[in-house]
């Protein structure tokens, strides 16, 4: 039974409409992966056993093209090559690429040149990490384009942002499609605003909380750039916005009540680990959820939890394929 297969099987009881599935190509599709560094190659890591490998044809054509060049000047330069543990890539619509080298050894000042020197020769953008190190200091946004919804959209190398450039307008789309009758939106674990931004353009007000600094600051300035007026953001864990719903008053918030909003939707993406028991009494009290999810365990495991609210529609997002991994967009609603 494939992972498709069995997803339906698990749900069957909550929901037994067909449910359509977003293929995504099979290879070419990744715009970021990170690898470990080792014995000269680029390390992947399935389970205890290690595969070394020098291309990796899943990454976009810009990082394919790019991963051995990289890997041929670290390979042949001692200060580059000594302590460096790992290597991310990244890229973007325009397929301009951003690699993070990551360090056990401070960053001194002939590596911080000799990065920068081969980030022109290569016409890519590369940031040095080590322990509470990271050069260059400023300059470290990523610049994506929402090609659906005209949207910049800004990144850092440590920021989660969704992996697959195919699938990522479709997923995008499909959340705006379940929208219905709006009047405010709030979104918990909105981490760069992927969804936030183009949603800004359907609701009247969006409060948008994520717990990760540099996300906040990456949705801040993706604000800034786009023009839009009525998201609110707010450095909150979703812990924190339980008890920001419960009274507790935060200075983050910046004197923005939260009764000054009519909330018609609410938006999660939580991590793989799910929704806590303290998240799902919260959001239960929204007519229309909109939830996104990389776990289909957890899913099933909070949707039972949901059970004032019925599946209105749920769609498959095959974001690693030949993997036992898949994303799930869904909309439930209280009739």
């Amino acid at each position: 039974m494939n992972k498709f297969s069995r997803f339906k099987l698990d749900l069957y009881e909550l929901y037994s409409d067909n449910i359509y599935i977003n293929l995504s190509p099979a290879s070419s599709f990744r715009n970021r992966c990170e690898f470990s560094y080792s014995n000269n190659s680029f390390v992947m890591h399935d389970g205890k056993s290690k595969i070394y490998i020098t291309h990796f044809t899943n990454a976009t054509p810009s990082i394919q093209k790019i991963m051995p060049l990289i890997l041929n000047i670290i390979n042949n330069n001692k200060l580059i090559k000594n302590k460096l543990f790992q290597i991310n890539f990244r890229s973007n619509s325009s397929e301009d690429v951003l690699i993070t080298l990551i360090y056990h050894k401070p960053l001194c000042s002939k590596i911080k040149e000799t990065s920068q020197q081969i980030a022109k020769k290569l016409n890519v953008k590369i940031i040095l990490r080590a322990k509470n190190e990271i050069y260059p200091v400023e300059n470290i946004y990523f610049e994506d384009y929402l090609i659906t919804n005209n949207i910049k959209i800004y990144q850092t190398d440590n920021c989660f942002y969704q992996p697959n450039k195919f699938l990522l307008p479709l997923m995008i789309k499909k959340v705006m499609s379940y929208v219905n009758n709006p009047k405010d939106l709030i979104e918990l674990y909105c981490g760069v605003g992927t969804f936030s931004l183009p949603l800004s353009s359907i609701f009247k007000n969006v409060l948008v909380t994520e717990n990760n600094r540099d996300s906040i600051r990456c949705l801040n300035k993706g604000i800034e750039i786009n023009n839009i007026s009525n998201i609110h953001s707010a450095r909150l864990s979703a812990s924190e916005v339980v008890e920001l719903f419960n009274g507790r008053i935060f200075t983050r918030m910046n004197d923005v009540s939260i009764s000054k909003y009519n909330f018609t939707h609410i938006l999660v993406d939580p991590p793989r680990s799910g929704l806590t028991d303290e998240v799902i009494k919260l959001i239960s009290k929204f007519k229309n959820i909109i939830y996104i999810s990389c776990n289909p365990e957890t899913y099933i495991r909070d949707i039972k939890l949901l059970n004032k609210h019925k599946i209105v529609n749920i769609e498959i997002f095959d974001q690693f394929p030949n993997t036992n991994h898949l994303e799930i967009v869904s909309l439930l609603s209280i009739n």
